[in-house]
C-alpha cells in the first residue's frame, strides 16, 4: 500500500487529540484516525483506491463507507482525502452497477477470492453476494455527505445516475420478494447463519411496503426479513437519494419514485415495527415478517436500533427510541453482555459474553449524558488489550480475548467519537426521520 500524507489528519492529531491529557487515550485516538488511510487503502488502477476492511482483503460497501466517513469533513482543505473519498465513491458506483445485491467485492474480477461455491448468480467481481439492505444505504449516506461538504459536481456522472436508479429498482422489487424477486442465496455445508432457508429464498413474509433483506449488517441471515433498523436507515437514505437526484440530475420522475418508496417504508414501519414489551412498553422490534412474527433483540452492527439517532432517523430524546434504548442496554436484549471489564451490545455473529466496541461507541454517540459518554470511552480504553486499537468483539470478563485485531470500521468510528467529544462538529446535521415528540 502506497504511503500518503494527510496534512488535515496530522493537524487533528497535533491540535485536537493533543489536548487529551491521558497519553493512552491520545495515542489510541490518533491510531484509530489514521487506521483506514494508513493500513487499508490500496491505490490501484492509476491511483484509484480499493479499501479493504482490515484483516479481510475485500471491499464491503458498508464498511468502506463508514471507514472513510470521518475524513469527509476535511475534503475541502485536504487534496489527499478528497481524492480518497471521490475515488471510493467511483468504485462503489461501479460495484453497484456490477451487482446491486452483493455486499462485498474483489479488487478485480477474481473468482478465487470470496465464496465461489455459493449458490446464487455469479459475478467475478463479487466477493460475497449476501443481500443486505444497509449495503445500499451506507454508500448513499457517504455520497450525500461528500456532496454537501465538497460541492463537487463532478461526482454526478452517468454511472452514478444508473447506480442510483438501480438502487431504487432493487428496493422496489424487494417490497414483494416472493412474487417479484429472482434473488436467492445458499451456502452449503456452512452454519445456518450463512445461508437462507427454503432453497435460498428465506422465510415467508407478508407484503408490507417495507424492503426485504436477506442478511443483517453482521452478514448473518435474518430470521424475519424486514430488518427494522435497516428500514429506518432506508427512510433517511432515500431522502438523501432524492436530493442527489434533484440537484445532480434534475430528474423529477426519479425523485418521485424515491419519495414514494420512502413513504411506503414509513407506512410499513408504522404498521408493523412496534411491539408492546412487558417491562418497557411500546418499543421497536429488530425484525418482523409482516405476518405477526417479530424478534426482540439488537445487534452491535450498524444499522442497529441503538444507532437510530446517529443515522438520522430520530432525535436522541424520541420517546419510543428511549424506551427501545432501555431494552437494548438491558439483559432483556439477549445480546447485551456485562462483565468485570465492561458492558455493551454483542452479536450472534460472535461468541457469548462478548460485547462489540462498535456498539459501545454507538452508545456514546447517541447518548445525551456526558457521564454515560465518558463511561463508554473509559470502557474502550481499558479493553484494548494494549493494542491501541479497537477490535470486533471483546470478552466482558477478559479483554485479552477478542476477535479481529485489525478492524478498520471500529477504528474509524472511535475516531469519530473522539472528534465529537473534543468539540469537532458532526460532518453535517443529519435529517431527522421522525419528530422528537412522536
Amino acid at each position: 500500500m502506497a504511503a500518503v500524507v494527510s496534512h488535515a489528519l496530522a493537524a487533528v492529531i497535533r491540535d485536537v487529540f493533543g489536548k487529551l491529557e491521558d497519553k493512552r487515550l491520545r495515542d489510541m485516538a490518533g491510531n484509530c484516525l489514521m487506521s483506514t488511510l494508513d493500513t487499508t487503502v490500496r491505490w490501484v488502477e492509476g491511483d484509484e483506491p480499493f479499501v479493504i476492511t482490515g484483516d479481510i482483503s475485500a471491499m464491503w460497501l458498508r464498511d468502506s463507507s463508514s471507514q472513510v466517513e470521518p475524513y469527509v469533513r476535511f475534503v475541502k482543505e485536504d487534496a489527499v482525502l478528497r481524492a480518497l473519498i471521490a475515488g471510493v465513491i467511483r468504485r462503489q458506483v461501479s460495484y453497484i452497477l456490477q451487482d446491486p445485491y452483493a455486499n462485498a467485492f474483489n479488487e478485480g474480477p477474481n473468482h478465487i477470492m470470496g465464496f465461489p461455491h455459493d449458490i446464487t448468480d455469479k459475478n467475478p467481481w463479487v466477493f460475497e453476494r449476501k443481500f443486505e439492505l444497509d449495503s445500499l444505504c451506507h454508500p448513499l449516506r457517504l455520497w450525500w455527505m461528500y456532496w454537501r461538504v465538497s460541492g463537487d459536481g463532478t461526482m454526478f456522472t452517468p454511472d452514478m445516475r444508473s447506480a442510483i436508479r438501480s438502487i431504487i429498482d432493487v428496493m422496489k422489487m424487494e417490497q414483494d420478494h416472493a412474487a417479484r424477486s429472482s434473488y436467492s442465496f445458499q451456502r452449503l455445508y456452512a452454519p445456518s447463519s450463512d445461508t437462507l432457508v427454503r432453497t435460498g429464498k428465506g422465510s415467508s413474509v407478508g407484503v408490507t411496503g417495507m424492503v426485504w433483506s436477506g442478511f443483517r449488517p453482521s452478514d448473518d441471515a435474518c430470521q424475519y426479513h424486514y430488518l427494522i433498523p435497516a428500514q429506518m436507515f432506508a427512510v433517511v437514505s432515500l431522502g438523501m437519494l432524492a436530493e442527489l437526484f434533484e440537484v445532480g440530475f434534475d430528474d423529477e420522475e426519479e425523485v418521485r419514485r424515491a419519495m414514494s418508496l420512502k413513504a411506503d417504508i414509513e407506512k410499513g414501519i408504522a404498521q408493523h415495527a412496534t411491539v408492546n414489551h412487558d417491562r418497557f412498553g411500546g418499543i421497536w422490534a429488530y425484525e418482523v415478517d409482516g405476518l405477526e412474527g417479530h424478534l426482540l433483540m439488537d445487534d452491535a452492527n450498524v444499522p442497529s436500533l441503538l444507532s437510530l439517532p446517529y443515522l438520522g432517523y430520530c432525535a436522541p430524546d424520541h420517546p419510543q427510541y428511549l424506551r427501545t434504548r432501555q431494552f437494548v442496554l438491558s439483559r432483556d436484549n439477549p445480546y447485551f453482555y456485562s462483565g468485570k471489564f465492561g458492558a455493551g451490545v454483542g452479536s450472534p455473529h460472535t461468541p457469548k459474553n462478548r460485547f462489540w466496541p462498535i456498539a459501545v461507541i454507538m452508545q456514546a454517540l447517541t447518548s445525551t449524558s456526558d457521564a454515560e459518554k465518558a463511561a463508554c470511552i473509559d470502557i474502550l480504553v481499558r479493553t484494548d488489550a494494549d493494542t491501541g486499537l479497537m477490535h470486533e468483539s471483546i470478552d466482558a470478563d477478559d479483554p485479552n480475548q477478542f476477535s479481529r485485531p485489525w478492524f478498520a470500521w471500529a477504528n474509524s468510528l472511535f475516531a469519530e467519537l473522539m472528534l465529537r467529544s473534543l468539540g469537532v462538529e458532526p460532518i453535517i446535521e443529519m435529517p431527522v426521520g421522525v419528530q422528537a415528540g412522536a
